[in-house]
């Protein structure tokens, strides 16, 4: 950490080596921003901060945890709330997926998704809103998914159900404050999440295509409506209609569907190893 403040703003992002974390550090230190990285893997982390610093000028600090560690959460909690280096966007976008079911899956896991999707956001974006209130200014993107609207994907839609939920909430609270709140609802994204959560990426057909997201488009599109004070972000516009389309459809009508697809709950199953 540089002794002497730096000019720029100074962006928090959780899940900084991999996908939309990566994603989210190169275009935040693009458009101007210092950064604090973190992750649990400390040589990966060493390397994106190496690279960011040589890419784009930017100060970048490592911060390695594991935030299903309460301890380690702590600590990163620390730093989004330090008034001494202060924290001017939080980006909490660490996560997994598992492809097991909740009802026989291992609870272990369960509970690790709780703790990294759930309560790591609730902490850090506590953290972050009672330090930026005082300054009158800051920005909290979660990053939830359009999963999140689907009763019928398991505990991860669970999970991303719940940051949608707080970060409209927040984001109510927050109004006329100068602080704001916004959630991203990506579809699919090409990322390594799927490979390391055992499902597939999708195909290089025309379909596919339309239904899979790059993930620049994902990051540029939720980082602009996240700088205009938009409380939710959904990307491209057949994204927008398909949460469209899950808000009016009955509940109980999208579960079952859902159930009954191949690429839905049918895939999940339990996985002694990960």
């Amino acid at each position: 950490m540089s002794s002497s403040p730096s000019p720029r703003p100074t962006a928090l992002v959780t899940g900084a080596t991999a996908g939309l974390g990566a994603a989210y550090a190169r275009s935040l230190a693009r458009r101007g921003h210092d950064l604090v990285v973190v992750a649990r893997d400390v040589e990966r982390l060493e390397r994106t901060a190496a690279t960011l610093r040589a890419d784009f000028g930017v100060e970048v600090e490592v911060l390695p945890a594991d935030l299903s560690d309460r301890a380690a959460l702590d600590r990163v909690a620390a730093r989004v709330g330090s008034t001494e280096h202060p924290v001017d966007v939080l980006v909490n976008n660490a996560g997994f997926g598992l492809r097991q079911r909740f009802v026989d899956g291992d609870p272990a896991d369960h509970e690790r998704m709780f703790d990294v999707l759930c309560r790591a956001v609730m902490v850090l974006s506590r953290a972050a809103t009672g330090a930026m209130l005082p300054r009158g200014r800051g920005r909290v993107l979660n990053v939830g998914s359009v999963a999140g609207l689907v009763p019928g994907g398991g505990h991860y839609s669970a999970a991303k159900a719940y940051v949608i939920v707080l970060t409209e909430s927040m984001a109510g609270e927050l109004r006329g404050t100068g602080v704001s709140a916004t959630v991203v609802e990506p579809g699919y994204v090409r990322t390594e999440f799927h490979a390391r959560s055992g499902m597939g990426s999708g195909g290089t057909s025309a379909l596919s295509s339309r239904i899979w997201l790059d993930i620049d488009d994902v990051v540029d599109a939720s980082l602009d409506d996240l700088f205009a004070g938009r409380p939710v972000s959904v990307p491209t516009r057949r994204w927008k209609a398909v949460s469209a389309v899950l808000d009016v459809v009955p509940r109980r009508v999208v579960s079952s569907v859902w159930n009954r697809m191949p690429s839905g709950a049918k895939r999940r199953h339990p996985t002694p190893e990960r």
